[in-house]
């Protein structure tokens, strides 16, 4: 039971993930690295297959191996919850106190993001020598 459950989680995140990555305002990354880790408890094939991605493959590994973001999601994280927060004030028109709480968790978000290490480079494929 709890295998079928963490693989129907794996792919909800993976859906949300791919809505994520069309839609501006909502994060692609986060929905990925828990899907990573639902496969991981549920569909080896399908963890590997995320790991091994081509587009978000290097990014799930360097969080799960070394906590670290790239500078370019920092970036977008960061904009993303400028942006939200921007929209939030605009849409809601919230009373100070509910504007002061939902600033200081994008503020906390956003030096949690930027605390984290850079991914270690990447070191190029072996050459042939033929």
């Amino acid at each position: 039971m709890g295998r079928y459950l963490y693989f129907s989680l794996g792919c909800l995140f993976v859906a949300l993930g791919i809505i994520g990555a069309m839609l501006p305002v909502m994060p692609t990354t986060i929905f990925l690295i828990l899907a990573a880790g639902c496969f991981a408890r549920s569909s080896p094939a399908w963890e590997r297959w995320l790991l091994e991605h081509p587009r978000f493959g290097h990014t799930l590994r360097s969080w799960r191996e070394e906590g670290a973001i790239p500078r370019r999601a920092k970036f977008l994280a960061c904009v993303g919850m400028t942006v939200g927060l921007l929209l939030f004030y605009i849409g809601t028109h919230p009373g100070p106190l509910l504007l002061a709480t939902v600033a200081s968790v994008m503020i906390a978000s956003g030096i949690y993001v930027l605390s984290r290490p850079l991914p270690a480079p990447r070191s190029p494929p072996p050459q042939s020598n033929d």
